[in-house]
């Protein structure tokens, strides 16, 4: 490959999902599981449109855990606990 392909895009190597949100207490949450040793680490997007700006926050914790979806799952309901304890302050 090519420098120039390195630089601006080859082969892209790493797989393209569709992340489906889930619309929580009207944030949405875009799960998003990070490849780490040993599992996937619980991770996710959480946005809200606030006066007509999308705020965006990204979630990221330490736990693992051996599946992708598993991790998904863990990543929504984190991000739902999450929610419920800081309610709009999750953007500050």
């Amino acid at each position: 490959m090519s420098l120039l392909s390195k630089l601006f895009g080859g082969k892209a190597s790493a797989k393209v999902k569709d992340i489906e949100p889930e619309l929580y207490k009207d944030f949405l949450i875009f799960p998003d599981p990070v490849k780490a040793s040993g599992g996937f680490r619980i991770a996710a997007r959480i946005e809200k449109d606030i006066d007509g700006e999308v705020k965006v926050h990204n979630l990221l914790r330490v736990d693992t855990l051996a599946s992708e979806e598993e991790a998904a799952q863990a990543s929504i309901n984190k991000s739902k606990v999450f929610i419920d304890q800081m309610g709009d302050r999750v953007f500050d």
